[in-house]
Parts: C-alpha cells; sequence; structure tokens
C-alpha cells in the first residue's frame, strides 16, 4: 500500500479519536500546591468521611521516610492508613493485583498515591478495579469500567509524568512484551498536592530524567494535530516553567522555588496532553521500556530531539513560538531559525545534565522488531504533525545505537 494511502488511513482513525474525545468528560483534580501541601491534604481526605485509606507507594519511598509526615498526618485526622509499597518501576498487572488484594482484605475506602508516575499509575487502576469488581487486566483498553473509582489522592514526588491529572495509567505486560493502556476519565484523582517539599532530596538524574518527561509531554501536546487554544496555553507555561527551571533543579535540589515550579510545570503538562495525547517519542520510548526497562524520562529525553528535527519542516512555527516564549530568540528571526533554537535547547539540557546521546541497551539486531511496535502504536494512536515510514523510524532509532 502506497505510504500516502496509509497516511489518510490514520488520520481518519485519528479523527473517529477526536470525536469520540470530545464527548469525554473533562476531568480535573482539586490541587493544593505549595511547602506542606501533602500533610495538609489528610485534611481534605478526612472531609470525604473515610476512616481507613489504602497509600499505595514503592518500597525506596518507605525506606527514606517520606511518607512518615504523611502517615502521622493521616492518622490526626483519624484516618488508619494501610502501606502497600509493592510498586516497581512499570508495574505489572500483578503488581496491581497485589495491592488490589491488601484495599480488599483491609476493606479500605480509599486510595492515595504517593510516588511518581508508577505509584501513581498502580494506585489509579486500584481505585478503579477496587470499585468495579475486576482485576487490574479486565480494565484494559478505553473506558471499560461502568463504575467510578473509588475515592483516590495523589501526591507526587516526582515533577515529570503529570499522572496525577491524566485520564490514563500505564501498565506492564511482562507476557506479551509491551505495556498496556487504561483509560478513563474515572481515573482522574479528586484531590492531588504539589508539595515541592517532598520533592527536594530526589537525586539529579532522577530530577532531569522526570523533567525532561514533562518537557517531552508539553512539547508533543503542542505541536500534536489535537492541540487547541486550551491545550496551548497549558503546555506553553508548561514548556516555559521546566526550560527555566529544570537545570535549577538538577543543579541545586534543595531550591524550594525551582522544585514548586517544576511540580506546575509537570502538572500543566499533564493537562495539556491528557487532551492534545502525545506522539513518536513516547511511542519509540514505550519500546525501549518494554524491551530494555529503561526509565521512561530518561528514554524521551533520547528521543524529543531526533523527532522535532524530523518534525521541524511541518511545525516550524510552532516551535519558533516556544523559542520565543522561553526567551530563546526574538521574533524578527526566520521561523526555521527559531525552531533550531529550541531544539538545539533540548541538545543542550541533555548534555548539561549529563544525559547520554545513545542508548547503551540499544542493540542493532531489535531495531527492525522496536520501529514496527513504534510505527503501530505512534501512527494508529498518537495525533502526530508528520508522519514517518518504517524506514524513517529506523534511521532514528539507528542515530541512538551505542558507538
Amino acid at each position: 500500500m502506497p505510504f500516502f494511502v496509509k497516511v489518510l488511513f490514520y488520520k481518519c482513525v485519528m479523527l473517529l479519536t477526536r470525536l469520540v474525545m470530545h464527548f469525554v468528560p473533562d476531568a480535573k483534580p482539586l490541587v493544593l500546591s505549595g511547602k506542606g501541601s501533602s500533610v495538609q491534604l489528610s485534611e481534605a481526605i478526612a472531609h470525604f468521611g473515610m476512616r481507613k485509606i489504602l497509600l499505595v507507594t514503592d518500597k525506596m519511598l518507605v525506606k527514606l521516610g517520606v511518607i512518615e509526615p504523611i502517615l502521622t498526618s493521616l492518622k490526626s485526622q483519624g484516618i488508619e492508613p494501610v502501606v502497600f509499597d509493592g510498586v516497581e518501576p512499570d508495574p505489572t498487572f500483578d503488581v496491581v493485583d497485589a495491592g488490589l488484594s491488601v484495599l480488599r482484605r483491609h476493606q479500605c475506602e480509599g486510595v492515595l498515591a504517593v510516588g511518581g508516575g508508577s505509584s501513581i499509575d498502580a494506585a489509579k487502576v486500584i481505585a478503579l478495579a477496587g470499585n468495579n469488581d475486576k482485576t487490574a487486566r479486565q480494565l484494559e483498553g478505553k473506558f471499560v469500567a461502568k463504575k467510578p473509582a473509588m475515592p483516590l489522592f495523589a501526591i507526587p514526588t516526582t515533577a515529570g509524568t503529570g499522572s496525577e491529572v491524566t485520564v490514563a495509567a500505564v501498565i506492564s505486560d511482562p507476557t506479551a512484551g509491551d505495556k498496556k493502556l487504561v483509560l478513563d476519565p474515572k481515573l482522574v484523582p479528586l484531590v492531588a498536592a504539589l508539595d515541592p517539599e517532598i520533592m527536594l532530596g530526589l537525586p539529579p538524574a532522577i530530577t532531569a530524567a522526570t523533567g525532561m518527561d514533562a518537557l517531552t509531554h508539553a512539547v508533543e501536546a503542542y505541536i500534536s494535530s489535537f492541540a487547541s487554544k486550551e491545550t496551548d496555553a497549558y503546555a506553553v507555561t508548561a514548556t516555559r516553567m521546566v526550560i527555566a527551571n529544570l537545570e535549577t533543579a538538577y543543579h541545586d535540589g534543595s531550591n524550594v522555588a525551582a522544585r514548586e515550579a517544576m511540580a506546575m510545570g509537570a502538572f500543566y503538562a499533564g493537562l495539556a496532553f491528557t487532551k492534545a495525547f502525545v506522539g513518536y517519542v513516547h511511542a519509540i520510548a514505550h519500546q525501549f521500556g518494554a524491551k530494555y526497562h529503561t526509565p521512561h524520562g530518561f528514554a524521551n529525553a533520547l528521543v524529543l530531539p531526533h523527532i522535532l528535527q524530523f518534525s521541524k519542516d511541518h511545525v516550524a512555527d510552532r516551535l519558533a513560538t516556544l523559542a520565543v516564549e522561553c526567551g530563546l530568540g526574538e521574533r524578527t528571526e526566520s521561523q526555521s531559525v527559531l525552531a533550531q533554537k529550541f531544539i538545539d535547547k533540548v541538545w543542550a539540557m541533555n548534555k548539561a545534565m549529563g544525559i547520554p546521546a545513545t542508548l547503551d541497551a540499544l542493540q542493532a539486531a531489535d531495531i527492525p522488531d522496536l520501529a514496527q511496535a513504534a510505527m503501530r502504536e505512534g501512527n494508529y494512536k498518537y495525533p502526530v504533525p508528520k508522519y514517518m515510514d518504517l524506514q524513517q523510524c529506523q534511521g532514528i532509532l539507528k542515530k541512538l545505537l551505542p558507538v
């Protein structure tokens, strides 16, 4: 089939997707922000009349004592926390079902996620399954659940995924060797606390990776064919905040102002891509995560400048706007020059934060299958501004091979 015919088909699929999304309820969490908001969240939870809540997190945060003030605050409000710390990076359906079992065994009345995207995604599916008498795997797909989720709350400990505001959760399927999507507006938490203090101890490498994840969300949403005035406002604001604050947060993790700006930037980026979606950066990054367990933000950082360079001729005006908004150039310069300045800034940020230009785990023999999988995801699921064929995708992947 000629490539232009395939592109027409992909665009028809995206048109149908956009029509469906038009009828999806616009769900946003109530947001508590600023120093101490993670503790204040307990008061909000108490207003919902809960007496027992499942706290979903990971063992490292428990070991570091991050959840202790939250546990104390919950108890002071008469709420008994039940801790499930079995979440690992790229949580599987089995991990989610293990948390679901704890929730049911202890008869918890709600769910509180404390952690990065993995913990929040796991908590979202636990809360949805808990009120729908289903396993995690039975919720895979779009709008499967008939009942709302159990009361759900979130405290992100990284500034990146935006999972605290999105209608989706990504769960790994080791059997199939890929990642599955649970998509439903019922997944959006009721209240989210964006507390910079809880992020102060985040290691530089994680700060960099999660921050570039937020930047990728914002930029891919801004150049998406689903972009609107609303998503543009969120995406531009998020991009500006990340560009201005990420390197500061990386080099000085105790800078509360930079941490707070990054938390809000990630939140706005989440609002942007919830409606405008993402693109090829995520399509490729997801394959790296499934095949090599590459951290998602790190994978996005690697791929982002390559996809922007590939798409530049179709989105020069949009990238030029981002360059001006971020103070990287003047409106008197040509769109092409400004667009390249923005792409160069992404490269420079990666370099400044020690993010390499290649992926050590990538094997040349894996590229055909990785490209096929990325094309299936990107072409059928995302409103990309410029479509690529299999050979073009393979060409980008080859640039990421270790030297």
